[in-house]
């Protein structure tokens, strides 16, 4: 199948000087089904924890997922809270994280739950939620602007 690029040129003009500014359109055929009407979005897959997983492989990957969370708030914190917890927990323990982190198709309700904008949920309110809300307190005052080294 061949691109086809289209080129186009705007002229933008601003005071006594110009700018051209040249924008690029790929368009490929075989590409029109990734467009999503309104209400019709693939659904996020359902979470399925993973029986027999190895202790330091489920704190490796929950250590990455706490990472890459594509939300610089929920990166900050999460990293920052595996990094002072997730070494110490329990399976028991990994297993509410490993939940809490991923069940929730939304970022953003994890955020809130921490800082106490919105209540909790039963199914997440444990005793590793309680843990994040008092590390999203921060009472010591550390200074959590990046996230830490692996």
């Amino acid at each position: 199948m061949m691109n086809t690029v289209r080129l186009w040129t705007n002229l933008v003009k601003s005071g006594n000087f110009s700018k051209t500014i040249t924008t690029g359109n790929v368009k490929s055929a075989g590409f029109d089904d990734l467009h999503h009407p309104e209400g019709h979005e693939p659904g996020i897959p359902p979470y399925v924890e993973r029986e027999g997983e190895n202790v330091d492989l489920k704190r490796a990957r929950l250590t990455y997922q706490s990472r890459k969370r594509g939300m610089l708030e929920n990166g900050l914190l999460l990293s920052t809270f595996a990094k002072k917890y997730l070494l110490n927990f329990n399976e028991h323990e990994l297993s509410l994280y490993d939940r809490l982190i991923n069940i929730p198709s939304n970022d953003w309700d994890i955020f809130h739950w921490a800082v106490g904008v919105k209540p909790t949920p039963p199914e997440f309110n444990n005793e590793v939620m309680d843990l994040l809300k008092k590390h999203v307190r921060n009472e010591d005052r550390q200074s959590r602007i990046v996230q830490p080294d692996l």
